[in-house]
């Protein structure tokens, strides 16, 4: 039976429509690249280059021309290596049955809806996990909620990805944060009265504002942190210098310092993440910050090591930093057993959708999948907000 999907693509465009309305605040903040990534397979490496910084040189006038200095040219890899899928069965006695009470149209989309729900919420939550991960400091108090007096962490964790080099145009970077975050934003007075805010978009219709020309938004993604176990421990006595990432631990303390958690260091009050743990600090090793590595210079001493405590993990990242790569998977020569296939694009977190409809004995199967990959390509404009 051809055209299986046709005659129901509109409770599929409609329940598209309804999952778009969902807490989803990371995905469509990020680049999303349904395109280009329609040549790489499943496990295939996607790579972009990637250039340092360089030193300035003087001008100074002669006959022969100045050799230049080389430079290296990184590359950065992407895969589109995982896989969704949400399978949705049917015997044509169930169909029978339930077209005698609510009708199969009905609960038929109810299902397609709950399906791209299912895996817009995981992707969602992966890539806001990866982010949080791979970000570069962090602003706010472990353990309280951003925004219960005022707006100022907008300006800090601004102040964050600025300093780190984002491109000037704010209006591309995002603050996304879960709804408890989001409740006490909106109970702000200064917000609430329209002549301070400037408008009353929040107080009459509840929309989120942009602040400071970063964009607001909420996301039911968001996760928290358990933080590592380190106790004394301290960095060696060598020495940094502004722009460290890696720092040696000195043979100091007892626990586990993980990658995820937020740490300081004496006489520095940048609160750093780290993007490589170390499993036992009293044996040494080496922990990663996240670029741009340290703001302020270590002298040659330890310096004590401060675990912020297990946190919430609201994210702010521009747009430029995260990439997700989304298409339907790619079929064999001549197609599958599907009997017919429609591709839906999510307006709202521009997800791409690919549901089958596949016939079997007395028995019909649904499948909704996408491939898709994600990349914290610039992790410099990331940043965390604690809660």
């Amino acid at each position: 039976m051809a055209n299986v999907l046709t005659d129901l693509a509109a409770d599929i465009y409609q329940a598209a429509d309804t999952v778009g309305r969902e807490l989803v605040g990371v995905i469509p903040s990020a680049t999303i690249n349904s395109n280009a990534t329609q040549v790489a397979a499943q496990g295939e490496t996607i790579r972009a280059a990637f250039t340092r910084e360089v030193s300035v040189d003087t001008v100074t006038p002669a006959m022969t021309i100045p050799e230049g200095t080389d430079q290296t040219v990184d590359n950065k890899t992407m895969t589109m290596s995982s896989t969704a899928s949400v399978k949705i069965p049917w015997t044509g006695e169930d169909i029978k049955f339930v077209n005698n009470g609510a009708g199969f149209d009905t609960i038929y989309g109810d299902q397609i809806k709950q399906a791209m729900r299912a895996i817009t919420n995981q992707i969602e939550t992966e890539v806001a996990l990866d982010i949080a991960d791979r970000a570069s400091r962090a602003v706010g108090t472990a353990g309280t909620t951003p925004f219960s007096s005022n707006f100022d962490d907008v300006a800090e964790i601004r102040q964050v990805l600025v300093d780190n080099g984002m491109p000037s145009n704010d209006r591309q970077a995002t603050i996304v944060m879960n709804s408890a975050a989001g409740t006490l934003l909106r109970n702000l007075a200064q917000l609430q009265k329209g002549n301070e805010s400037g408008g009353v978009e929040l107080l009459r219709r509840g929309t989120l504002l942009d602040l400071q020309g970063i964009q607001i938004k909420e996301s039911a993604g968001i996760g928290s942190h358990t933080a590592g176990t380190a106790s004394s421990a301290t960095t060696d006595a060598a020495g940094y210098a502004v722009g460290a990432t890696t720092i040696t631990l000195a043979s100091a303390g007892t626990g586990t310092i993980l990658a995820g958690d937020v740490i300081t260091f004496a006489g520095d009050t940048n609160q750093y993440c780290v993007t490589t743990g170390d499993g036992d600090v009293s044996g040494g090793g080496t922990i990663v910050l996240g670029e741009n590595g340290l703001q302020v210079a270590m002298s040659t001493a330890t310096k004590a090591i401060t675990m912020v405590a297990t946190s919430t993990k609201n994210i702010a990242f521009h747009k430029s930093a995260v990439e997700i790569g989304v298409r339907g998977l790619a079929q064999p020569s001549g197609g599958d057993a599907a009997v017919d296939r429609l591709t839906v694009q999510d307006p709202e977190s521009g997800l791409i959708y690919n549901i089958a409809a596949y016939k079997g004995y007395n028995k019909a199967m649904f499948d909704v999948s996408v491939l898709y990959g994600y990349k914290v390509w610039k992790p410099e404009f990331t940043a965390v907000l604690l809660g």
